[in-house]
């Protein structure tokens, strides 16, 4: 019978952009974490940014760091949690449950996962492992918290790129993991992602998906700000009284240019699942598949168009492309946007790029 650890991030309640995705609180980053790294020959954090070579902070998990501990207050595990644990008992799963308050503690917990050691010094992922993780979460921030975590702590420096990695992949096949939603009301009209992949939201049937289901393999944007998106990002922001503010840059797709920064644009998707599909009433998105090893771009601009009689008007052009991987570029100012629901400011190009199937559910 399998171990089975039951991670909770910390309480949300007060931090911005929910706990478990900012700060050194509960598993975000901090300012000095926010550059992608590997495995390096030293041991030291290794950062693949190539725009200036230093650590890019404009992109936390929350968008700022929290130094506020009470954010993150130790409390009992909530009744999904303690339902999950009784129902994985009941199956005979010796059952630990954590909350984790911090990066290290994150670690801890992934550190389980690990395989036997390697000849190449690399730590991998065990593709047979006893130990299963179920993330409860509170949010879509809460489970890239960890995800994050995983990525650094199996993705390999790019000068000990082992042979036996996919040639269209920079990690190996993160462990499958299991989504406990702690929000009912994110099953319903405002989605999360558990609820787009139709994942269980009954501890009960949560359970019976880590003991009797099977791995459900899903891809992962990584960017070159040292995060990852699971499921996608929205570009832009509106006035107080709820009217798109324009904004300019250069949006790529693979070779296809979205546009060039000249024009005004309203909004710009990124999307491997479809929580950004629509704003308002436009559809951004048409189809994003979180399974089909390709990102969906969409970008909202602004066009005037002359009726017959001569007078002007103002109408919304949406242009899309899919790809392997996408750039932003903005123009001037900073960009706002929210990514996996989270908060941020961009303030110079990010990119994002597909890794097919690199991180796995346990779906019944």
């Amino acid at each position: 019978m399998y171990d089975v650890v039951l991670l909770t991030l910390g309480s949300e309640r007060d931090a911005p952009g929910g706990c478990g995705s900012g700060g050194a609180c509960c598993g975000g980053a901090t300012g000095a974490d926010t550059a992608p790294t590997s495995q390096t020959d030293t041991g030291h954090a290794n950062s693949d940014q190539t725009d200036s070579g230093r650590a890019n902070t404009d992109q936390t998990d929350s968008g700022q760091a929290s130094t506020d501990t009470e954010q993150c207050a130790t409390e009992r595990p909530r009744v999904p949690v303690l339902a999950c644990a009784d129902a994985l008992n009941v199956r005979g799963a010796r059952v630990e449950t954590v909350t984790a308050r911090s990066d290290a503690e994150i670690d801890a917990v992934l550190a389980r996962l690990d395989g036997p050691p390697r000849p190449d010094g690399l730590t991998w992922p065990d593709p047979d492992s006893k130990t299963r993780l179920v993330i409860a979460t509170a949010s879509d921030g809460q489970l890239r918290a960890v995800l994050r975590r995983l990525v650094k702590r199996y993705a390999p420096a790019p000068s000990k790129r082992p042979a036996d990695l996919p040639g269209n992949r920079t990690l190996p096949d993160l462990p499958p993991v299991a989504v406990l939603p702690l929000d009912p009301a994110r099953g319903g009209t405002h989605r999360d992602l558990a609820a787009q992949l139709g994942l269980p939201r009954d501890p009960a049937a949560v359970a019976a998906a880590v003991l009797d289901g099977s791995p459900r393999r899903l891809d992962l944007l990584r960017n070159d700000g040292g995060s990852v998106t699971l499921d996608g990002a929205l570009l832009g922001a509106a006035d107080d009284a709820g009217r798109p503010l324009h904004w300019r840059a250069r949006v790529e797709v693979d070779d296809t240019i979205l546009t060039d920064g000249a024009e005004p644009l309203l909004a710009c998707a990124v999307g491997n699942a479809g929580g950004y599909a629509t704003l308002n009433d436009v559809t951004l998105l048409t189809a994003p598949d979180p399974a089909d090893g390709q990102v969906e771009v969409a970008v909202a601009v602004p066009v005037v168009v002359r009726s017959a009689w001569g007078r002007k008007r103002v109408r919304l052009e949406v242009r899309r492309a899919r790809g392997r991987a996408v750039s932003v570029l903005p123009r001037e100012g900073k960009v706002p946007y929210l990514d996996d629901g989270v908060e941020g400011e961009l303030t110079r190009k990010r990119s994002w790029w597909v890794e097919p199937g690199a991180w796995a559910v346990w779906s019944n």
